[in-house]
């Protein structure tokens, strides 16, 4: 099992931006260089059973991942400096469950504070 989870560990570290969406890339003199959000989540399971007094038998077993990886904008260098290009989707997928947690947070507190 330990095996497993160190395959699984060198297998993820490779796995990133640079997977998703390359390598940095100059344009004419502009360096753009991709940015993003990367999740990845792994699961197994195992079983067994009998049941004591019945004909009831079990067994089972499983196992999946994933990932995602959401792009949230480009790191932009030209001659005058480095700006930021936001990717408005992607920054509104990772901004609404950080907003929505804040929302529950201020509410429980202002909650907490009229008693």
């Amino acid at each position: 099992m330990a095996e497993l989870v160190l395959e699984l560990a060198e297998t993820v570290a490779g796995v990133g931006v640079k997977t998703s969406y390359g390598e940095k890339v100059d344009i004419n003199g502009t360096t753009v260089v991709p940015v993003a959000l990367g999740c990845y989540g792994f699961g197994a399971g195992s079983g067994s059973g009998d049941r004591a007094g019945t004909d009831l038998h079990g067994e089972g077993s499983g196992g999946g991942g994933g990932g995602v990886s959401i792009p949230l904008g480009a790191y932009v260098g030209q001659a005058n400096g480095v700006r930021f290009e936001p990717n408005i989707i992607g920054l509104l997928l990772v901004a609404t469950p950080l907003v929505w947690v804040t929302g529950k947070a201020l509410k429980a507190v202002i909650r907490a504070l009229k008693h």
